[in-house]
């Protein structure tokens, strides 16, 4: 079969296209004929080096993608070959595992079935964004644990970054849950995305804006919830625009700025800050995560595309590395690699 590789650390010039045999699953475990792999950071982070050099021996990226069961191994329930499935996490503690190959191996508990009707660009789109989405809006001390129709009604999301992949989610799933949602972006562009996702009220925060007295603006009471991809940068603005016993959900800190505790002024609040990581938040909350994923996928909530404000830029698998300085280099949306026909 067909795989991407690399065996050392670096720039996405260190990734190769080659031969491996199709591997054979074991007990529990499922492979899938991979149909699309999706790229998000995480993915050229890993490769870089920035979770720990490769070792020396063969690495395939990508931890998201769609494909078809291809063969179980024993001891393996509630999927069968010829299941189109959506996969996430597939390399974590795996490097054999990516899905930037034709094949791949993985434990039955990443493997979820893709609704009906949904193609496999989207089950390859949500794994990792959507998951990292679902955990951040279900952290708040008095908040649901589960998202659906109103599990959010009455509350206020803001959602910083609302057009990349896991902004563009978080809105979605917000506004199916019912919550109103709040977007934060840098042009009117990315506002037209936020607006296409589901936001109600998108805020710019380039030139200097002050964005917490945008958001009092349209909430005078506040925030319940931010879900926030910059911390650093935001810190001022989310102690300025939450609620008492709110929550600040943090799962990146673009733009490498220091992120200045404001103890005073979180305490006042009472807040919460609640960092995100989805490859130690237990595969208990990521089976909930998906199930809830797969049900918005089926209610037609939770799309990609221009029309759902997510843009998506399709490679093939031997452009694997221009997919993977795509995503460094901050492209708007999802990267996806073509892996085979469905």
């Amino acid at each position: 079969m067909k795989a991407i590789v690399h065996d050392e650390s670096g720039a996405a010039d260190v990734l190769r296209l080659t031969e491996r045999p199709v591997p054979e699953p074991g007990p529990g475990e499922v492979r899938i004929r991979v149909v699309v792999s999706g790229v998000n950071p995480t993915d050229w982070k890993t490769r870089s080096g920035g979770f720990g050099a490769v070792s020396g021996t063969e690495a395939v990226p990508n931890h998201d993608g769609s494909g078809v069961v291809d063969a179980v191994g024993d001891g393996v329930g509630g999927l069968a070959v010829g299941d189109r499935v959506w996969v996430t996490q597939a390399a974590y503690l795996r490097p054999d595992s990516g899905t930037a190959q034709e094949y791949t191996v993985v434990p039955v508990e990443r493997v979820f079935v893709l609704p009906d009707g949904a193609g496999f660009d989207l089950g390859a789109a949500v794994g990792i964004p959507a998951g990292t989405a679902h955990r951040a809006l279900t952290v708040a001390e008095d908040g649901p644990t589960r998202l659906g129709s109103g599990a959010l009604a009455g509350r206020v999301v803001l959602v910083a970054g609302g057009a990349g992949a896991v902004g563009n989610a978080a809105i979605q799933l917000a506004r199916w849950s019912g919550a109103t949602v709040i977007a934060t972006v840098s042009s009117d562009a990315k506002a037209a995305l936020a607006t296409s996702a589901g936001a109600h009220h998108v805020v710019r925060y380039d030139g200097g804006a002050d964005v917490a007295a945008a958001v009092r603006a349209i909430v005078p009471d506040g925030v319940d919830l931010v879900v926030e991809v910059a911390a650093g940068a935001n810190a001022a603005t989310n102690t300025g625009v939450l609620k008492p016993r709110g929550t600040v959900a943090i799962y990146a800190n673009n733009g490498d700025q220091p992120f200045d505790l404001n103890v005073r002024a979180y305490m006042g609040l009472n807040a919460r800050l609640q960092f995100v990581l989805l490859y130690t938040v237990g595969w208990d909350k990521l089976r909930a995560a998906g199930d809830d994923i797969n049900t918005a996928i089926a209610a037609g909530a939770l799309r990609i595309g221009e029309d759902a404000g997510l843009l998506v830029h399709h490679f093939a698998l031997e452009q694997t590395a221009d997919a993977h300085r795509a995503v460094e280099d901050g492209a708007t949306g999802k990267v996806l690699i073509t892996v085979a026909d469905a």
